[in-house]
């Protein structure tokens, strides 16, 4: 998986291309960690993401939970596949998706 990071004064948007799973979670899941500080706006753009995995759900469940404490996070651009997951799992309804 790519992540790609854009940081523009306390935004911060990191665009993913691939496969958030198991194997990539971790990566994913440093590269959040280390920026979030300080960020108030938090976008995940997932127009070139084909598929998550449960560990990438509790990646992003994470991420939510901090930007709770310090502003917003919305999920873009995602496809109709992912989704049916979020909806499945309820992520839908934890997850402000766009």
């Amino acid at each position: 998986m790519l992540i790609n990071k854009e940081v523009n004064g306390d935004s911060l948007t990191i665009a993913l291309d691939g496969r958030l799973d198991t194997t990539t979670a971790p990566q994913l899941e440093a590269e959040i960690t280390s920026s979030l500080d300080g960020v108030k706006n938090f976008v995940i753009d997932m127009e070139k993401l084909v598929y998550v995995s449960s560990a990438g759900l509790r990646v992003l469940l994470k991420a939510q939970k901090i930007m709770n404490k310090q502003g917003s996070m919305v999920i873009k651009n995602v496809s109709q596949d992912i989704k049916e997951i979020f909806e499945v799992t309820g992520f839908d309804e934890l997850l402000s998706i766009e």
